[in-house]
């Protein structure tokens, strides 16, 4: 199965998050 992948590109900050088991995860870096 493909991966789903959201990205929301924000004017001062940026966020992506992937669907794992029908549940959205946010990819946190170490920035937040």
């Amino acid at each position: 199965m493909a991966k789903v992948l959201g990205i929301d590109l924000g004017t001062t900050n940026s966020c992506m998050a992937v669907m794992e088991g029908g549940e959205p995860v946010v990819l946190e870096n170490s920035e937040g």
